[in-house]
Order: structure tokens, then sequence, then C-alpha cells
């Protein structure tokens, strides 16, 4: 959710209602500002009002990264979207070409991208298993096609594609 707080225009991280002891009730929330990226903590009583910004989502898919940013297509369109890596943030790690992105845009400025529950990458770099190591849930360190190294089984080996879940970064299975 998007609003107007303050005559800025934030995105809506987190929402928690609490109602302590003999007090009134009231509204915390984590806020992110679009126009300077940083974040608030504000609170909101019940007789507080709150101007809501329409937001609008749009499928995209990302095509490359190069010194400009990354670049996202339309593929309804195909225009070529243009984002920044403080607005990528941590996706950074799963993004693969065709990877498809939700991004949300509020006044028609793109303001935060959700990346699919889960994803499959390729192991690109990972030792090998050693025999009789088969206590439970022993992992080892691999290193995907993105760069970011996760802990995986001791079976997975160099060339498997394997899926992530992008909320954790966890090891989910082979793809």
């Amino acid at each position: 959710m998007a609003i107007k707080y303050n005559g800025n225009t934030a995105i809506v991280l987190e929402v928690n209602h609490r109602t302590p002891g003999n007090l009134r009730a009231f509204v915390q929330a984590i806020i992110r500002y679009i126009n300077t990226g940083k974040s608030a903590d504000v609170r909101f009583g019940s007789t507080d009002k709150v101007e809501i910004v329409d937001i609008e989502r749009k499928q995209l898919e990302f095509s490359y990264k190069d010194h400009n940013g990354y670049h996202f297509m339309d593929p309804e369109t195909y225009d070529t979207v243009t984002l920044h890596d403080n607005l990528i943030g941590d996706s950074k790690d799963y993004l693969v070409e065709n990877t498809p992105v939700q991004v949300l845009y509020a006044e028609s400025k793109p303001v935060q991208v959700e990346m699919p529950a889960s994803v499959a990458l390729k192991v690109i770099e990972s030792a090998e298993g050693l025999r009789g190591d088969t206590a439970s849930n022993v992992t080892k360190p691999a290193k995907l096609e993105t760069g970011k190294t996760i802990n995986v089984p001791l079976f997975i080996k160099e060339g498997e594609t394997i899926k992530i879940d992008t909320r954790t970064g966890a090891y989910m299975g082979r793809a």
C-alpha cells in the first residue's frame, strides 16, 4: 500500500495494531519514502486521516545489467525500464535473464521490486561431498550463477539446477 504522509508519498512496509493497557489503540507502521528512500517508524491514532495513493503492478522480465542499472522489459509493449541498485536491493542475488518480477508503481514511479517466491538457479561451483559424511542435515557451500553462495545438501553437484526461496535465500530442492 502507498500513502501520503507529511506531503510525501511513502510505501507501507509493515503494520502492527497495538492496544497498550489502559491507553487508546493505535497503528504503528514502518514506511519508506519514495523520494528519499529513507524509512520511518510512525504511529497513527484512531482519529488520524491518511490519504491512500493508487499503486499499479506491472509484470516485467529481467533482461540484463550494466553500469546504468538493471534493465527490465515489459512483455506486452516490449518497452525497456531501467531500475537502479537501491530499488533492486537483495533481489539482485536471484536475477537471471528472463526472470519475471512484479514492479510496484506509485505516481508513475517504480518504488519496489517483488521477486517470485522461488527461482531456479544453476550451481557453478561446489566442493565434492566427503564419502562417509552422512550425518543428518550435512550441508556444503555452493556458488550460484548470480554469484550468491548458499548452503546445499552434499548430493548437489556442479551444473545442477536448484530451487531457491527468494524470501529466505534457502535451498528448497532440485528444479
